[in-house]
């Protein structure tokens, strides 16, 4: 496919910074995973499910439940932007919400949080040093190393098992769910 000189323009001056790069997806997915918690809670309402069954549902023995994938997802997105001011990065042990509200919480805290974030504050931060810590593991990476190589694949991958956990108990989801509202030029 050829991409007519028009398009090729559009790309050359269209801007790209560490926030455009990071905040405004964050946000898109945070909103998706929003949206799947209230449609678990009304799955497991509608159906007589115990919400711990989707809660503490896997996909496997070896991996974390579904709590702990939404959970992540608030871990790195909101926590590596924190992270990336202090210039560490050590992963959330703490257990994960145990309801459906508390999750919900959890989320809409961290949109509310990514939202306040002007971006000129994040684009300061290209080529500050950042550290992930965990035990006596140490990496270093620069701020926009770490977002862009290290919390948000991980970011993806947590949203991404949430929703399958959610497809493989049933829920009538769809790609449009995980994807959430894409953003446009209307």
């Amino acid at each position: 496919m050829n991409a007519g000189p028009a398009v090729l323009h559009e790309y050359q001056t269209m801007p790209l910074s560490l926030y455009t790069a990071t905040i405004p997806s964050y946000l898109q997915i945070l909103r998706a995973v929003s949206g799947l918690l209230d449609k678990a809670g009304t799955f497991c309402a509608e159906r007589g499910i115990a919400a711990a069954d989707l809660i503490e549902a896997r996909l496997a023995e070896d991996m974390l439940p579904f709590a702990y994938q939404v959970k992540s997802t608030v871990v790195h997105s909101q926590g590596a932007v924190e992270a990336v001011h202090r210039g560490v990065f050590s992963p959330d042990t703490s257990a994960p919400p145990g309801d459906f509200a508390a999750l919900k919480a959890r989320v809409v805290a961290a949109i509310a949080a990514l939202e306040a974030v002007a971006p000129d504050t994040i684009d300061a931060l290209i080529g500050r040093d950042m550290r992930f810590e965990f035990g006596e593991r140490r990496i270093e990476y620069t701020a926009e190393e770490f977002l862009l190589s290290f919390s948000q694949p991980n970011f993806y991958f947590h949203a991404a098992t949430a929703y399958d956990i959610l497809r493989w108990k049933g829920l009538p989801i769809g790609k449009r769910d995980f994807i959430g509202r894409t953003r446009s030029r209307r």
